[in-house]
């Protein structure tokens, strides 16, 4: 039974963030702050709302609950994440840091043109409206099991609070939520969660005694699942227009470098900690029918009022940050890339930030409704990487390193791989971890064929000259 202090903490915890985003509107003065809080964040609070952005409902509820199934191995997940943060911060943080954009699909645009600006940003919008699915999911979780309301208005419930700061104050807003919640998710799960619920079975040596034997084994989540982790997480998180808009929020090249790196180690001990914490939970409470529901349960059975409340806020954290960073870059994309490039007349930059809140509000209403729909974390993030990763990562390398491919062939990648990962999601079902494999590879292999054929028809012309 919950008592009313949780709820109490819950409820002032929502309050503040509301405060918070409309306070944040006076920092709001231009289009440009809104989108990327004015470019001008230092470590304080780059680092935590970098960290914050990338760690949510399907890092929190979805890696503890395969730690629940699969023990340490379920770490995987969450690690790739973090791994895929850190080779961001190593690669991308010189040309990040030099590009005059907002997103992902402008930097394509100027490189590679209009179609594949378009193509990407498509992709793009979807990728980070299926992020922000995920947000919501765990955040109707959350809201279901401190409340006891229905998983559908748990889940409108949440999508309401995160959408609301988030129109109003904007990528400010944003930030100073995801520096609290990032410490508020590091005391409530890292700082509480694991250690009483390790005390409860005895320490480390008493979880090693008492979990099943395949729970110690790092390769139990199975080869093929970790690499399929691999391609989706580690490459998707040097791309992701969620990512992207984050970095150009630093101040600087070296904010955004080390800030990053910083960011990304922080996700791996997060990592660790996820799987630990559902492994716990599979002793303290065996049988759970959802495994999603490791964190909450555990939480529920053995933690005393008031620290209940403050985990469930903590687990609200880490939703809420994904959510609202996701659903602020899929509005970005829309209007920068698809409405603003095509629109008949020039719009002054106080009609482009109202249009920005007005997509927020559609795109919101529209994450909330997949979502009551789904209600299956995972499968929406796998889904949101497969179509990211398989179409979009290897035309961003070439924008960056490879100067020979050339916009038609940039563009037929991207058509082609995405068809692939929609065909193969459509055949073997929304769970596939193939269409990622499949989408990279049909986009690697036409842009290798097309650039070959490009180069062949350009040295026979120069030969018949």
């Amino acid at each position: 039974m919950v008592s009313g202090i949780d709820v109490s903490v819950m409820l002032v915890y929502l309050a503040v963030l509301a405060i918070i985003g409309f306070a944040s509107v006076r920092s709001v003065k231009n289009h440009h702050d809104f989108l990327v809080a004015g470019g001008r964040l230092g470590y304080g609070l780059y680092v935590p709302a970098m960290a914050a952005v990338v760690l949510g409902g399907a890092s929190t509820l979805g890696g503890s609950g395969l730690g629940y199934t699969y023990g340490i191995s379920g770490m995987w997940l969450v690690l790739m994440i973090g791994l895929g943060i850190t080779g961001m911060g190593v690669l991308f943080a010189k040309p990040l840091s030099r590009v005059r954009v907002y997103s992902v699909s402008e930097l394509l645009g100027n490189r590679f043109g209009p179609g594949s600006r378009m193509i990407s940003a498509v992709i793009m919008a979807v990728y980070d409206l299926m992020v922000c699915v995920t947000g919501v999911i765990a955040m109707g979780i959350v809201l279901s099991t401190l409340f006891g309301l229905s998983d559908t208005t748990a889940i409108v419930l949440g999508g309401f609070v995160v959408l609301m700061y988030t129109i109003v104050g904007g990528m400010w807003a944003v930030t100073l939520t995801d520096v609290i919640q990032f410490w508020v998710m590091t005391l409530g799960l890292i700082g509480l969660l694991l250690p009483i619920g390790l005390y409860h079975v005895g320490g480390f040596g008493g979880l090693l005694q008492q979990v099943d034997p395949a729970h110690v084994q790092l390769l139990n989540l199975g080869e093929s699942r970790i690499f399929a982790y691999f391609l989706l997480y580690f490459f998707g998180m040097m791309i992701g227009q969620d990512i992207w808009q984050r970095a150009f929020t630093a101040k600087s090249e070296t904010v955004l470098r080390r800030g990053t790196i910083y960011a990304g180690l922080y996700c791996i001990v997060y990592a660790v900690a996820g799987a630990l914490i559902g492994m716990t939970a599979s002793v303290l409470i065996p049988g759970l029918a959802d495994p999603q529901q490791a964190i909450p349960q555990m939480a529920l059975q053995y933690l005393p009022v008031g620290l209940f409340g403050l985990v469930m806020a903590a687990i609200a954290s880490a939703v809420m940050s994904t959510a609202s960073g996701t659903i602020m870059a899929s509005a970005t994309v829309i209007v920068n890339d698809l409405f603003l490039p095509y629109a008949k007349k020039e719009y002054s930059d106080r009609a482009k930030l109202n249009l920005t809140r007005l997509v927020l509000l559609i795109a919101g209403a529209c994450a909330i409704m997949i979502a009551a729909w789904l209600k299956d974390i995972v499968v929406a993030l796998d889904v949101a990487y497969a179509l990211l990763t398989g179409s979009v990562f290897i035309p961003i390398l070439a924008a960056f390193f490879w100067k020979r491919v050339t916009a038609r062939v940039t563009l037929w990648s991207m058509a082609v791989s995405a068809v692939v990962v929609i065909a193969d999601l459509s055949i073997e079902g929304l769970a596939s971890l193939n269409a990622i494999m499949f989408g990279i590879a049909a986009c690697g292999i036409t842009m290798l064929v097309g650039t070959w054929i490009t180069s062949r028809r350009s040295v026979d012309d120069n030969a018949s000259i």
